[in-house]
C-alpha cells in the first residue's frame, strides 16, 4: 500500500513540475509600418500572414502600426518585416526594394524617408 502511494504521490509531483515549466510561445509586436489605404492594409496583412507562426496581423493607416501576434518559436519579428518590404512597404528596420516599392498602386505611394 506505501509502494502505491508513493508512486502516485511522484506521479503528481511529476506532472505538476511540466505544467509549471510550459511557456506561453504566444508575443504581441507591434511593427512600423508605411502605407495609405485600404489596398495597402490588406496588402501589409497579407505578407504578414504568409510568415509560419503569425496568428493575427491587424495594420492601422492612422498610426502606421502593424500589430502581430507571433508564435516566436517558429518566427521572428524580422521574418515579418522582410515579408513586408518584399510587398512594397517600408518598416523601421527594414525598407523596401525600389522595384517592389515602384509595383504598388498609385494610391498606395507613400512618402519615403
Amino acid at each position: 500500500m506505501k509502494n502505491i502511494l508513493l508512486v502516485l504521490l511522484i506521479s503528481i509531483m511529476g506532472f505538476s513540475t511540466q505544467a509549471q515549466e510550459k511557456k506561453d510561445k504566444n508575443a504581441k509586436r507591434e511593427i512600423t509600418v508605411k502605407g495609405n489605404c485600404d489596398m495597402c492594409k490588406k496588402r501589409i496583412e497579407k505578407a504578414a500572414y504568409s510568415v509560419s507562426g503569425v496568428k493575427s496581423a491587424i495594420w492601422s493607416s492612422e498610426n502606421q502600426q502593424l500589430s502581430v501576434i507571433l508564435n516566436e518559436q517558429k518566427s521572428a519579428t524580422d521574418q515579418i518585416e522582410k515579408a513586408v518590404a518584399k510587398a512594397g512597404h517600408d518598416t523601421k528596420n527594414e525598407k523596401a526594394a525600389s522595384e517592389d516599392y515602384a509595383n504598388l498602386h498609385e494610391c498606395c505611394a507613400y512618402e519615403r524617408n
